[in-house]
């Protein structure tokens, strides 16, 4: 009988096992570490906890702050008691934009801290001044900002709370962003127990990329969307008799002024904004399938910006109630987004459906004017079909050509776009002014977008206004 034969262990082959797990978790912490310092660090430095802040202050001239066409936003300059302090030439008009460095940061100050903490200066330069005990020149930090258009943006809005922002179609540059109410970003540490206590005006939240509103006849693309997706060769076949109201078991619709549409196609429908119409839409299409189309236009999604933004809201699903349902299908009911967000949704339209990254540091140089490192254009995601977006620019030109938003018909260059006049609040017949649309829609240039908090019709007041940043903008 042949004895079994038991093979025998290599002496070294426990040693192998463990030199193998060292090596996978190196590995694995390697490339936590790796990520943790390209996704995580930049957030955390910046935070007003860091500590390191305050070290680098002590051996860094805080970094000055440039609009693209050269302008000061902000810099390090000495008062009148000699004390250096952070100077904001243009006061309330970029408060927003470029934001604040003391008691935390926001804006441009926030997006660029770390390079404006970090000197490269020359390396004998530095040398010489961390001998000396002497603070090194920041790096500066080139905005995408167009003074010239913010400027303009922000006259235009005046004396009304709301937000415009404007954004290079097929760039993602941001021209201009405003806020009102604002404040003097030279003043908010002396005066922010006044400022941050003000609940009533809230000067510190930015409007654009942070407030939440009912979007109102705005988010009939969205709708408008969703029913051509579940009606691809049929959709043009719509048809509705506008009595100047629609009844949905016990849910009353009316249009804007109770005005009566008489028949409509589809077209008509969403170039006269009849909410009637939409509502009826809203019964007609799958509310399951349009909130995923809604998630696909970034609803309920963090947005892709470098400063604080809201995150949009819409809850419709197949058990919402008849209220939800048409009320939902025309901007109203539980649904809010920001500006910002319309913005992104009208500059995918203009962009044959493609949404390029929001940016707003253009590139970090040197105090010497020597570039550091640049940004580039980049595409963030694809939110619809070119063929989609197509038909969506032919409807928000119609708007312009044949419906509410006619006082931008004569423009030399052309525009597109949706108005909005969104209910809020317990009083009937308050409104937001919405606006959203673009320049050149054969070759789209820029996006404008609009919100006038209580205003009223979106063709009346922000319509005009939309005309004057247009204008600005087209005539260089």
């Amino acid at each position: 009988m042949k004895k079994d034969r038991i093979k025998e262990k290599s002496p070294n082959h426990e040693l192998h096992i463990i030199m193998y797990l060292f090596v996978t978790v190196f590995l694995v912490i390697t490339v936590f570490f790796s990520a943790y310092v390209y996704l995580y660090a930049p957030k955390t430095i910046n935070s007003s906890y860091n500590m390191r802040q305050q070290n680098l202050e002590r051996k860094v001239i805080r970094g000055t702050i440039y609009s693209s066409d050269g302008e000061i936003l902000a810099e390090q300059a000495m008062n009148h008691d000699n004390v250096e302090v952070r100077y904001y030439p243009y006061k309330e008009m970029f408060a927003h934009a470029v934001g604040y460095s003391t008691r935390g940061k926001c804006g441009a100050e926030y997006a660029g801290n770390i390079d404006l903490l970090t000197s490269n200066a020359p390396v004998n330069e530095r040398l010489q001044h961390e001998m000396a005990g002497e603070r090194n020149y920041g790096d500066s930090i080139i905005t995408t900002y167009d003074t010239a258009l913010q400027k303009t943006a922000y006259d235009a809005l005046g004396a009304y709370k709301g937000a415009i922002i404007v954004i290079e179609v097929k760039t993602g540059r941001i021209l201009a962003m405003v806020s009102k109410p604002d404040f003097d970003p030279n003043t908010v540490s002396e005066n922010w127990a006044e400022i941050s206590a003000d609940t009533e005006n809230s000067p510190l939240v930015n409007r654009a990329t942070q407030g939440l509103y009912p979007p109102g006849s705005t988010f009939k693309t969205v709708t408008l969307l969703e029913y051509i997706r579940e009606n691809p060769g049929t959709y043009n076949d719509y048809s509705f008799n506008c009595k100047g109201s629609y009844t949905y078991g016990d849910t009353r619709i009316n249009c804007f002024h109770s005005s009566v549409h008489g028949k409509v196609d589809l077209l008509e429908a969403y170039e006269k904004s009849c909410n009637s119409a939409f509502a009826n839409i809203g019964t007609l299409i799958d509310p399951d399938s349009l909130n995923k189309t809604a998630g696909e236009l970034l609803f309920n999604k963090e947005l892709p910006f470098d400063i604080s933004s809201g995150k949009s809201s819409f809850v419709l699903n197949s058990g919402s109630g008849e209220e939800e349902i048409v009320q939902s299908a025309i901007g109203q009911g539980n649904t809010l987004m920001s500006p910002a967000h319309m913005a992104l949704i009208t500059c995918a339209i203009a962009n044959k459906g493609v949404l390029m990254k929001p940016y707003e540091i253009e590139r970090v140089e040197n105090y010497r004017g020597t570039v550091i490192k640049e940004f580039s254009p980049e595409e963030y995601k694809r939110l619809m079909s070119e063929e989609e977006a197509e038909i969506l620019k032919e409807y928000m030109t119609d708007v312009v050509e044949n419906g509410t938003g006619r006082k931008l018909k004569d423009l030399p260059f052309g525009a597109a776009g949706k108005t909005g006049s969104a209910e809020y609040g317990t009083i009937k017949g308050n409104s937001h002014s919405w606006f959203t649309g673009f320049s050149n829609p054969e070759d789209p240039d820029i996006s404008v977008t609009i919100i006038m908090e209580g205003a009223g019709s979106g063709s009346d007041y922000a319509v005009p206004m939309a005309r004057r940043i247009f204008e600005a903008r087209g005539s260089r």
